[in-house]
Protein backbone atom coordinates (compact mmCIF):
# COMPACT_ATOMS: atom_id res chain seq x y z
CA UNK A 1 0.00 0.00 0.00
CA UNK A 2 3.08 2.01 -0.61
CA UNK A 3 0.91 4.49 -2.54
CA UNK A 4 -1.80 4.95 -0.11
CA UNK A 5 -4.80 3.65 -1.98
CA UNK A 6 -6.23 1.51 0.59
CA UNK A 7 -8.35 2.93 3.61
CA UNK A 8 -9.83 0.36 4.94
CA UNK A 9 -10.55 1.33 8.05
CA UNK A 10 -11.44 5.18 8.03
CA UNK A 11 -10.29 8.07 5.34
CA UNK A 12 -9.66 10.42 8.65
CA UNK A 13 -9.54 10.03 12.54
CA UNK A 14 -8.58 12.96 14.60
CA UNK A 15 -7.84 13.31 18.34
CA UNK A 16 -4.62 10.92 17.78
CA UNK A 17 -2.50 10.99 21.10
CA UNK A 18 -0.81 9.48 23.44
CA UNK A 19 -3.26 6.78 24.09
CA UNK A 20 -4.21 6.49 20.40
CA UNK A 21 -1.12 4.03 19.01
CA UNK A 22 -2.80 1.95 16.19
CA UNK A 23 -3.48 1.34 12.87
CA UNK A 24 -5.60 4.31 12.17
CA UNK A 25 -6.56 4.97 8.02
CA UNK A 26 -3.90 3.64 5.69
CA UNK A 27 -3.57 0.34 5.47
CA UNK A 28 -0.48 -1.21 6.64
CA UNK A 29 0.87 1.98 8.25
CA UNK A 30 1.09 2.28 11.78
CA UNK A 31 1.28 5.12 14.20
CA UNK A 32 3.36 5.42 17.16
CA UNK A 33 2.90 8.10 19.45
CA UNK A 34 3.24 9.02 22.79
CA UNK A 35 2.99 12.21 24.82
CA UNK A 36 3.49 14.25 21.27
CA UNK A 37 0.56 16.58 21.08
CA UNK A 38 -2.67 15.20 19.26
CA UNK A 39 -3.16 15.27 15.30
CA UNK A 40 -5.13 14.01 12.65
CA UNK A 41 -4.31 11.70 10.20
CA UNK A 42 -5.80 11.02 6.89
CA UNK A 43 -5.89 9.95 3.49
CA UNK A 44 -5.37 13.30 1.51
CA UNK A 45 -5.53 14.02 -1.60
CA UNK A 46 -2.59 16.13 -2.23
CA UNK A 47 -0.03 14.34 -4.61
CA UNK A 48 3.27 15.18 -6.42
CA UNK A 49 2.08 16.46 -9.34
CA UNK A 50 2.61 13.98 -12.59
CA UNK A 51 3.95 11.30 -10.93
CA UNK A 52 0.70 8.87 -11.09
CA UNK A 53 0.09 9.20 -7.42
CA UNK A 54 -3.76 9.67 -6.34
CA UNK A 55 -3.30 9.58 -2.41
CA UNK A 56 -0.86 10.50 0.04
CA UNK A 57 -1.24 9.73 3.72
CA UNK A 58 -1.22 13.12 5.74
CA UNK A 59 -0.91 14.05 9.42
CA UNK A 60 -1.51 17.53 10.51
CA UNK A 61 -0.71 18.40 14.14
CA UNK A 62 -3.98 20.04 16.03
CA UNK A 63 -2.17 20.04 19.80
CA UNK A 64 1.53 21.24 19.31
CA UNK A 65 3.93 20.18 22.35
CA UNK A 66 7.43 21.46 22.77
CA UNK A 67 8.53 18.49 24.56
CA UNK A 68 7.42 15.51 22.71
CA UNK A 69 8.39 12.01 23.44
CA UNK A 70 7.67 10.21 20.35
CA UNK A 71 5.68 10.07 17.05
CA UNK A 72 6.50 8.16 14.00
CA UNK A 73 4.61 6.50 11.54
CA UNK A 74 5.91 3.23 10.94
CA UNK A 75 5.28 -0.50 8.77
CA UNK A 76 6.37 -4.02 8.90
CA UNK A 77 7.12 -6.87 6.57
CA UNK A 78 7.06 -10.76 7.55
CA UNK A 79 10.08 -12.49 7.55
CA UNK A 80 9.46 -15.19 4.86
CA UNK A 81 8.82 -11.72 2.63
CA UNK A 82 12.16 -10.39 3.11
CA UNK A 83 14.23 -13.80 2.71
CA UNK A 84 15.65 -12.46 -0.46
CA UNK A 85 17.70 -9.60 1.33
CA UNK A 86 19.98 -12.60 2.95
CA UNK A 87 20.28 -10.62 6.23
CA UNK A 88 22.96 -12.17 8.70
CA UNK A 89 25.03 -14.10 5.70
CA UNK A 90 28.18 -13.02 3.79
CA UNK A 91 26.24 -11.76 1.21
CA UNK A 92 23.40 -9.37 2.50
CA UNK A 93 21.89 -6.93 0.16
CA UNK A 94 21.54 -3.07 0.71
CA UNK A 95 18.34 -2.04 0.91
CA UNK A 96 16.97 1.39 -0.95
CA UNK A 97 13.99 2.89 0.36
CA UNK A 98 12.25 5.64 -1.72
CA UNK A 99 9.63 8.10 -1.13
CA UNK A 100 8.12 11.35 -1.89
CA UNK A 101 7.78 13.48 1.06
CA UNK A 102 6.19 17.07 1.72
CA UNK A 103 6.02 19.35 4.94
CA UNK A 104 5.29 22.54 6.36
CA UNK A 105 8.24 21.84 8.69
CA UNK A 106 12.00 21.81 6.44
CA UNK A 107 15.02 20.42 8.07
CA UNK A 108 16.35 16.92 8.91
CA UNK A 109 14.07 14.22 9.36
CA UNK A 110 15.33 10.25 10.30
CA UNK A 111 13.84 7.06 8.32
CA UNK A 112 14.93 3.72 10.11
CA UNK A 113 14.85 -0.09 9.32
CA UNK A 114 15.03 -2.23 12.06
CA UNK A 115 14.93 -5.60 12.62
CA UNK A 116 12.13 -7.44 15.16
CA UNK A 117 13.68 -10.82 15.04
CA UNK A 118 17.50 -9.50 16.45
CA UNK A 119 16.41 -5.84 17.92
CA UNK A 120 18.72 -4.64 15.60
CA UNK A 121 18.53 -1.36 13.70
CA UNK A 122 19.69 1.41 11.03
CA UNK A 123 18.76 5.22 10.21
CA UNK A 124 19.57 7.63 7.57
CA UNK A 125 18.68 10.89 7.93
CA UNK A 126 17.11 13.10 4.81
CA UNK A 127 16.46 16.74 4.49
CA UNK A 128 13.19 18.19 3.56
CA UNK A 129 14.67 21.27 2.16
CA UNK A 130 11.64 23.46 0.96
CA UNK A 131 8.37 23.80 2.91
CA UNK A 132 4.99 22.70 1.33
CA UNK A 133 6.81 21.39 -1.59
CA UNK A 134 6.44 17.95 -2.96
CA UNK A 135 10.65 16.09 -2.86
CA UNK A 136 11.38 12.66 -3.93
CA UNK A 137 13.41 10.73 -1.28
CA UNK A 138 16.21 7.97 -1.83
CA UNK A 139 17.96 6.14 1.17
CA UNK A 140 20.04 3.52 0.95
CA UNK A 141 20.88 1.20 3.78
CA UNK A 142 23.94 -1.51 4.10
CA UNK A 143 23.60 -4.88 4.30
CA UNK A 144 23.71 -6.60 7.57
CA UNK A 145 25.56 -9.84 8.28
CA UNK A 146 24.32 -10.21 11.57
CA UNK A 147 21.32 -11.69 12.52
CA UNK A 148 19.14 -13.32 9.72
CA UNK A 149 15.02 -12.73 9.99
CA UNK A 150 12.80 -15.36 10.66
CA UNK A 151 11.07 -17.67 7.92
CA UNK A 152 7.68 -17.17 9.21
CA UNK A 153 4.77 -14.99 8.80
CA UNK A 154 6.21 -12.76 12.08
CA UNK A 155 7.17 -9.13 12.20
CA UNK A 156 10.55 -8.77 10.76
CA UNK A 157 11.42 -6.00 9.27
CA UNK A 158 9.78 -2.24 10.02
CA UNK A 159 10.46 0.94 8.92
CA UNK A 160 9.72 4.18 10.91
CA UNK A 161 9.37 7.42 9.86
CA UNK A 162 10.21 9.70 12.64
CA UNK A 163 8.17 12.72 13.42
CA UNK A 164 9.17 13.72 16.82
CA UNK A 165 11.42 12.76 19.57
CA UNK A 166 12.56 13.08 22.74
CA UNK A 167 16.32 13.51 24.03
CA UNK A 168 16.33 9.77 24.66
CA UNK A 169 15.77 8.77 21.17
CA UNK A 170 18.14 11.62 19.63
CA UNK A 171 21.10 11.99 22.23
CA UNK A 172 23.54 10.22 21.27
CA UNK A 173 25.20 9.37 17.31
CA UNK A 174 22.98 8.08 14.72
CA UNK A 175 22.70 4.80 13.90
CA UNK A 176 24.14 4.71 10.55
CA UNK A 177 25.52 1.32 10.33
CA UNK A 178 23.39 -1.88 11.36
CA UNK A 179 23.93 -2.00 15.28
CA UNK A 180 22.19 -3.42 18.34
CA UNK A 181 19.11 -1.11 18.88
CA UNK A 182 20.05 1.78 21.11
CA UNK A 183 16.91 4.32 21.68
CA UNK A 184 19.58 6.92 21.87
CA UNK A 185 20.63 6.36 18.57
CA UNK A 186 17.80 5.83 16.63
CA UNK A 187 16.79 9.75 15.89
CA UNK A 188 19.55 12.48 15.76
CA UNK A 189 18.76 15.31 14.46
CA UNK A 190 15.18 14.90 14.12
CA UNK A 191 12.85 17.98 13.95
CA UNK A 192 9.95 18.70 16.23
CA UNK A 193 6.93 17.80 13.57
CA UNK A 194 5.01 18.51 16.68
CA UNK A 195 5.66 21.94 17.80
CA UNK A 196 3.01 24.01 15.99
CA UNK A 197 -0.55 23.18 14.92
CA UNK A 198 0.71 24.81 11.98
CA UNK A 199 3.19 21.22 11.33
CA UNK A 200 1.76 18.85 8.34
CA UNK A 201 3.66 15.80 6.97
CA UNK A 202 2.69 13.84 3.84
CA UNK A 203 4.19 10.62 2.43
CA UNK A 204 3.28 8.45 -0.67
CA UNK A 205 5.16 6.21 -3.00
CA UNK A 206 6.45 4.12 -0.13
CA UNK A 207 8.93 1.78 -1.84
CA UNK A 208 11.81 -0.62 -0.17
CA UNK A 209 14.17 -2.93 -2.22
CA UNK A 210 16.77 -4.83 -2.42
CA UNK A 211 19.91 -2.69 -4.11
CA UNK A 212 21.99 0.16 -3.87
CA UNK A 213 19.44 1.98 -6.47
CA UNK A 214 15.73 3.21 -6.64
CA UNK A 215 13.63 1.89 -9.64
CA UNK A 216 9.86 3.30 -10.78
CA UNK A 217 7.30 2.94 -8.20
CA UNK A 218 5.96 -0.29 -8.56
CA UNK A 219 1.90 0.13 -9.15
CA UNK A 220 -0.23 -2.43 -8.72
CA UNK A 221 -3.91 -2.62 -10.14
CA UNK A 222 -6.24 -1.62 -7.45
CA UNK A 223 -7.94 -4.94 -6.76
CA UNK A 224 -4.63 -6.78 -6.28
CA UNK A 225 -3.20 -3.87 -4.13
CA UNK A 226 -6.46 -4.56 -1.98
CA UNK A 227 -6.03 -8.40 -1.63
CA UNK A 228 -2.53 -7.69 -0.36
CA UNK A 229 -4.19 -5.33 2.47
CA UNK A 230 -6.87 -8.21 3.20
CA UNK A 231 -4.16 -10.31 4.34
CA UNK A 232 -3.83 -8.41 7.57
CA UNK A 233 -7.34 -6.66 7.61
CA UNK A 234 -10.82 -6.77 6.86
CA UNK A 235 -13.64 -4.60 7.36
CA UNK A 236 -17.05 -6.08 6.55
CA UNK A 237 -19.28 -3.44 6.77
CA UNK A 238 -21.49 -4.22 3.56
CA UNK A 239 -22.27 -8.11 3.58
CA UNK A 240 -25.18 -9.72 5.65
CA UNK A 241 -25.43 -13.14 6.39
CA UNK A 242 -28.50 -14.85 7.76
CA UNK A 243 -28.08 -17.79 10.64
CA UNK A 244 -28.72 -21.21 9.55
CA UNK A 245 -31.28 -23.13 11.75
CA UNK A 246 -31.51 -26.88 11.90
CA UNK A 247 -35.52 -27.90 10.92
CA UNK A 248 -37.66 -27.86 13.66
CA UNK A 249 -34.98 -25.82 15.90
CA UNK A 250 -35.35 -21.93 16.77
CA UNK A 251 -32.77 -21.59 19.17
CA UNK A 252 -29.51 -23.04 18.06
CA UNK A 253 -28.58 -21.49 14.70
CA UNK A 254 -25.03 -21.01 12.52
CA UNK A 255 -23.44 -18.18 10.46
CA UNK A 256 -20.15 -18.34 8.73
CA UNK A 257 -18.22 -16.03 6.71
CA UNK A 258 -15.23 -16.58 4.47
CA UNK A 259 -12.28 -13.67 3.97
CA UNK A 260 -11.87 -12.53 1.12
CA UNK A 261 -8.59 -13.92 1.12
CA UNK A 262 -6.95 -16.52 3.80
CA UNK A 263 -5.08 -14.23 6.59
CA UNK A 264 -1.81 -14.13 7.86
CA UNK A 265 -2.97 -16.13 11.14
CA UNK A 266 -6.13 -16.75 13.12
CA UNK A 267 -7.73 -12.77 13.57
CA UNK A 268 -8.95 -10.63 16.22
CA UNK A 269 -12.69 -10.43 15.50
CA UNK A 270 -14.34 -7.14 16.44
CA UNK A 271 -17.04 -4.79 16.08
CA UNK A 272 -19.72 -7.64 15.44
CA UNK A 273 -22.82 -6.32 14.67
CA UNK A 274 -26.81 -7.55 13.72
CA UNK A 275 -29.41 -6.60 12.19
CA UNK A 276 -31.98 -7.08 15.04
CA UNK A 277 -31.58 -7.77 18.93
CA UNK A 278 -32.73 -11.42 18.89
CA UNK A 279 -28.47 -12.64 18.88
CA UNK A 280 -26.71 -12.18 22.98
CA UNK A 281 -23.58 -12.49 24.19
CA UNK A 282 -24.42 -16.15 25.16
CA UNK A 283 -23.49 -16.99 21.46
CA UNK A 284 -20.19 -18.78 20.55
CA UNK A 285 -17.65 -17.70 17.74
CA UNK A 286 -14.99 -19.79 16.54
CA UNK A 287 -12.72 -18.10 13.75
CA UNK A 288 -9.54 -19.43 11.79
CA UNK A 289 -7.16 -17.85 9.10
CA UNK A 290 -10.13 -18.78 6.58
CA UNK A 291 -13.64 -17.61 8.12
CA UNK A 292 -15.32 -16.81 10.84
CA UNK A 293 -18.48 -18.96 12.39
CA UNK A 294 -21.12 -17.65 14.88
CA UNK A 295 -23.31 -20.04 16.85
CA UNK A 296 -26.44 -18.69 18.92
CA UNK A 297 -26.13 -21.62 21.00
CA UNK A 298 -29.97 -21.29 22.24
CA UNK A 299 -30.45 -18.10 21.99
CA UNK A 300 -33.48 -17.00 20.17
CA UNK A 301 -32.46 -16.02 17.04
CA UNK A 302 -35.43 -16.16 13.96
CA UNK A 303 -34.39 -14.04 11.40
CA UNK A 304 -31.16 -13.06 12.49
CA UNK A 305 -28.49 -11.47 10.57
CA UNK A 306 -24.87 -10.55 10.75
CA UNK A 307 -24.09 -6.73 9.28
CA UNK A 308 -20.75 -6.40 9.84
CA UNK A 309 -17.81 -6.77 11.91
CA UNK A 310 -14.15 -6.51 11.71
CA UNK A 311 -10.42 -9.38 11.41
CA UNK A 312 -7.51 -8.26 12.39
CA UNK A 313 -4.44 -10.16 11.67
CA UNK A 314 -1.70 -7.03 11.74
CA UNK A 315 2.22 -7.89 12.40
Amino acid sequence: NGDMSQAQRATSVSGIDGTESGYKTLDRFYTEISSAGTWTQSQSTDVPTGQGFATSLKMDCTTATASPTFLSVETYNEGQNVQYLKKGTSSAESTTLSFWVKSSKTGTHIAELRDYDNNRTISQAYTISSADTWEKKTLTYAGDTTGAFGNDNGKSLGLTFFLAVSSSYSSGTLATSWESRTNANRAVGQVNLADSTSNEWYVTGVQLEAGTSASDFEFLPYDVNLQRCLRYFFSNTQDQWQFIYSQGDSTNGRSTWFFKTRMRTTPTISDITFGNSDYSSSGTQFENVDGLTIFTNGVSGSGVQCTGFNADAEL
